[in-house]
């Protein structure tokens, strides 16, 4: 086989190069080649398109892709063609050819040599330009490693995390399934001693009732035992008045001293002095209503109401435990709409009067609400008051003789 010149070899690779993308089936060396530009193909690829050139079945595959071609007639073009199809005498055709080129090789080998240096200065151009293109993907090559390690990276800590939360909620909702069944657990326990409350409540109430049933039996029978000896002991004192001719008795050995304070109370015009005030309280179950402010403002008038009102309450708590008498001090809080924190001594009620209600009202009231015959003792100097609550039976003491008797 005849050597080729290299214009001859070069219009091969180009031919082949030009038809590489519908030669089917390509060699797998080639088709990363057959995706460049064609002017790309035969530059970069020439090795790889010549070693597959030499195999038979391929180069027949070329030479019947390239024969559909429309060619110029020149004699590197016909010598290629030629040497792709290889018919009968391509041998001969191909020498006498390759002859016509030497003539013209001398013609034009100043030419071709100037052509080839430009073409060795493309090549080289080339080179460089596919040795940075190379050095700028391997660059990119390098970066997008890095990215996709980080990406890695991160993946796996995004894993890890998602992983850790996952556990966190089974954890979580087991301890709140276990939350749950100690609930339910305590609130059946519960439940079940609320029943069994419930059954011994029901049980202390019927025992209860039993008791008081029984109590009450008891209660009348000795009722009946003790009525039956007063009829007993009222029919032997009426025997014994009818036997003795003894009159009727009049008055209480009380009323005597009860007359000479009350008759005393009235010549003094309802300005008994406090040794009087002290010995109606010192009767038995005496009663004491003070007009709180009447006699406060009375004794301390330079005092705030609130001072007013402690010292008044701390000045009774003696003579209420000193006494006996059952002790209320009425304060006047009509046009007020709280009622101030006040401590009580032992023996000694506190009261303020309602919204729109006067303390003279209230101590009215507590008057009427008494059973004729008891000791009431009103401390006020209001006038009007003071005739109402004696009218109703109770006595009146001025303020200045209370605080003359509670700062002794």
């Amino acid at each position: 086989m005849p050597e080729l010149p290299e214009r001859v070899r070069a219009r091969v690779l180009a031919l082949a190069a030009q038809v590489l993308p519908v030669v089917t089936p390509l060699p797998p060396a080639l088709r990363r080649v057959a995706a460049f530009a064609p002017a790309r193909r035969a530059r970069l690829g020439a090795s790889s398109i010549w070693s597959a050139l030499e195999e038979d079945d391929f180069r027949e595959r070329v030479a019947t892709q390239v024969s559909a071609l429309d060619l110029d007639s020149d004699a590197p073009t016909r010598a290629a063609l030629l040497w792709l199809a290889r018919g009968d005498g391509w041998q001969e055709e191909l020498e006498a050819t390759l002859g016509s080129l030497t003539g013209e090789s001398s013609a034009t080998r100043g030419v071709d040599s100037a052509e080839l240096d430009r073409a060795r200065e493309q090549v080289a151009s080339l080179q460089r330009e596919l040795r940075d293109f190379r050095a700028a993907q391997r660059h990119r090559l390098d970066e997008l490693k890095s990215d996709n390690a980080t990406l890695r990276r991160k993946l796996g800590e995004a894993r890890a995390q998602l992983r850790e939360s996952e556990a966190a909620r089974q954890e979580a909702e087991e301890a709140m399934r276990r939350a749950q069944g100690a609930a339910t657990e305590a609130a059946e326990r519960a439940q079940a001693e609320v029943r069994r409350l419930r059954a011994r409540l029901d049980e202390a109430t019927a025992g209860l009732a039993a008791g008081r049933k029984e109590v009450r039996e008891g209660r009348d029978a000795a009722t009946l035992r003790a009525r039956y000896l007063l009829d007993t002991v009222l029919e032997a004192a009426a025997g014994l008045r009818r036997e003795l001719a003894l009159p009727a008795v009049e008055g209480a050995p009380g009323d005597q001293v009860e007359g000479r304070l009350v008759a005393g109370a009235e010549a003094a015009g309802r300005a008994a002095g406090p040794v009087a005030l002290e010995q109606l309280l010192a009767m038995p179950r005496s009663r004491l209503v003070i007009d709180g402010y009447n006699v406060s403002k009375a004794a301390w008038p330079s005092s705030s109401l609130e001072a007013q009102r402690i010292r008044l309450v701390q000045a009774l708590a003696p003579l209420a435990g000193r006494t006996g008498a059952e002790t209320t001090v009425v304060f006047d809080a009509a046009s007020s709409t709280t009622r101030p924190v006040t401590v009580q001594p032992r023996g000694v009620r506190v009261v303020f009067s309602p919204e729109g209600v006067i303390a003279d009202d209230v101590i009215r009231e507590l008057v009427a609400a008494e059973p004729v015959g008891r000791v009431v003792v009103v401390v006020t100097s209001d006038q009007e008051l003071a005739t109402d609550v004696a009218r109703a039976g109770a006595r009146v003491v001025s303020s200045d003789a209370l605080v003359a008797l509670i700062e002794t």
